[in-house]
């Protein structure tokens, strides 16, 4: 007898970037310290580095959210005003010109406003044509973010299974924890592809599930 399984609809979920919604571990407290301290820098420009997956998107998300301040663009004008706020997300491979990103820098150091960049790269290792924008960033406060770790990889498992209103098992979860590939981009691929099977096979998810799942590398 076969087993009927459905299409499904790739139904829209609220995936929160929230501060609220940000998962603490060792791997990331120095970086939720930092926002949470803004404005009362100790440096107008603060630079998170960390391999991909490690969760920079999130913490720059939750600090535009938090203090108003808008990501920097390719081609934006930019006119610095007193108290201004934004956000450059990978710096390392940005398609922002050096001189975009300089200007910013610069009206932040002199200080008119305050910048938060990501990188995969820490400042000192990033290949950059203008000595002064190198020499700036290297200036600026340095956070680098651990490979995630356990806690928090659980705590983005919860939430990222909650924005989907599904309700998973403990245990079910630690067993999910002990297999999977150790970063948030794969953590959110999995959760994806297992709600979409769940939709597809009418089914709860259950480990022989996730094992296939995870064997068919698809996630």
């Amino acid at each position: 007898m076969s087993t009927t399984r459905q299409l499904p609809f790739e139904l829209p979920h609220n995936a929160s970037f929230d501060r609220a919604d940000l998962i603490e571990s060792d791997a990331n407290q120095l970086a939720i310290e930092a926002i949470d301290s803004w404005p009362a820098w100790p440096h107008p420009v603060l630079l998170i580095a960390g391999p991909v997956g490690s969760g920079k998107t999130h913490i720059a998300e939750a600090f535009a959210a938090m203090s108003g301040g808008r990501h920097a663009r390719a081609g934006d004008v930019f006119e610095p005003q007193s108290g201004f706020v934004r956000v450059i997300d990978d710096v390392d491979r940005t398609d922002m010109a050096e001189e975009e990103i300089f200007a910013i820098v610069n009206a932040a150091r002199a200080g008119l406003g305050h910048v938060l960049l990501t990188s995969r790269t820490p400042a000192p290792l990033l290949h950059l044509r203008l000595p002064d924008l190198a020499s700036r960033l290297r200036a600026a406060t340095q956070i680098e973010l651990g490979a995630p770790d356990d806690m928090l990889l659980h705590g983005v498992l919860v939430k990222l299974f909650a924005d989907r209103q599904m309700d998973v098992d403990p245990k079910l979860l630690a067993y999910i924890l002990s297999r999977m590939e150790r970063s948030i981009a794969s953590a959110e691929a999995l959760v994806a592809r297992l709600d979409r099977e769940s939709l597809a096979s009418g089914r709860r998810i259950t480990r022989a599930m996730v094992a296939s799942v995870l064997e068919d590398g698809e996630a």
